[in-house]
């Protein structure tokens, strides 16, 4: 076996003890924290593998996720839950018969409908790059939202709904985390990951030595769009309810955040961006409320902590500008480390 699989396969170990023992070690506060930590990583490795590997500048993920959200939304609400919350026109007779027991089935339904429209969607945005492409992609992620705002008879309008069930839990957010980032890294190291490499160092060159450029692009798209399908319906049983509001472009700009942190084209980054971003907002939460520092009170300031995070953002950013991982995986710094040891004791 060799030492980048073994490798894989302790980070496999340590991650699989962790969503077990986590349970035990937090509170139901801090678990809420660590299953959003747990959706997010599905988010920014799943972004990061359109925007930083194939270097395709989207800013969809946003309509993605809202579409996946609403698919689970609806299909784990029973019929009279349904009747119950819709306030305007009834609901759509097809929304009513949208219904299953199963997770699972849910989940996996919020992914294909968001992976199909992804597939459609790709023969639009991909005949543009650069700025372009985000500025398409983001009226994308705007048209979703007008979209759940307006079809009342599908969406529940602003109201959008509550009371959904609570099936997510660290077992599902966290296992599925580990199952996208295992994928997301099979493709990177694999031949469709390459191609995807050499897009975004020079895509001419690349359509040019005979990589079909528009598929390579659709792959990635639909994947990404596939696993942020399937976060969305995860974070909305996490939070049990949902409204249009919920993906605005702000939802967008907080996972550019994250992998531009982590660093553009890393996985492990995007999940150490998720781990920052996410937990240490969270965990600042103090600077909001009134403080005694060395006898002195300080009045509450509501907002406070995100001033302090952003100081931090960009001081991070000032010495790390790639990134904190950059665009290498841990794996290949620890084994950069390993020969430069190496090299040392001779």
């Amino acid at each position: 076996m060799s030492k980048t699989k073994s490798l894989h396969i302790l980070f496999l170990i340590i991650s699989i003890l962790f969503v077990f023992l986590s349970p035990q070690i937090f509170n139901d506060y801090g678990m809420n924290i660590v299953n959003q930590i747990a959706i997010f990583i599905i988010f920014a490795v799943s972004y990061n593998l359109i925007n930083g590997v194939t270097g395709q500048f989207s800013l969809e993920p946003n309509g993605f996720v809202a579409i996946g959200a609403y698919v689970t939304a609806l299909m784990l609400l029973s019929a009279e839950a349904k009747n119950e919350q819709f306030f305007l026109d009834g609901p759509n007779s097809f929304i009513l018969m949208m219904h299953t027991n199963y997770f699972i089935v849910a989940l996996l339904l919020s992914g294909i409908c968001a992976c199909l429209l992804s597939l459609i969607l790709s023969f639009a945005v991909f005949r543009v790059r650069g700025d372009y492409l985000a500025i398409v992609t983001l009226g994308f992620g705007i048209i979703i939202k007008l979209l759940a705002l307006n079809f009342y008879s599908i969406t529940n309008g602003s109201r959008g709904f509550v009371d959904i069930p609570q099936f997510s839990n660290i077992f599902w957010t966290g296992s599925i985390a580990i199952i996208s980032v295992i994928l997301i890294l099979n493709i990177v190291y694999s031949k469709y990951g390459r191609a995807m490499k050499a897009i975004r160092d020079d895509e001419d060159a690349a359509s040019a030595m005979g990589i079909n450029t528009f598929w390579i692009k659709t792959l990635a798209f639909g994947t990404s769009a596939f696993l942020e399908g399937v976060g969305g319906g995860l974070l909305v049983c996490l939070l049990t309810t949902l409204t249009p509001d919920q993906f605005d472009f702000l939802f967008t700009f907080q996972l550019l955040i994250i992998i531009v942190l982590g660093g553009l084209g890393s996985t492990t980054g995007a999940i150490i961006g998720a781990i920052l971003v996410i937990g240490g907002s969270e965990w600042l939460r103090f600077l909001d409320e009134s403080m005694n520092i060395f006898g002195y009170q300080i009045e509450a300031m509501p907002g406070f902590r995100m001033v302090v995070f952003s100081l931090i953002l960009i001081l991070v950013m000032l010495f790390a500008r790639k990134g904190i991982m950059g665009n290498k995986e841990l794996i290949d710094i620890l084994f950069s480390f390993k020969k430069y040891l190496k090299r040392r004791k001779k």
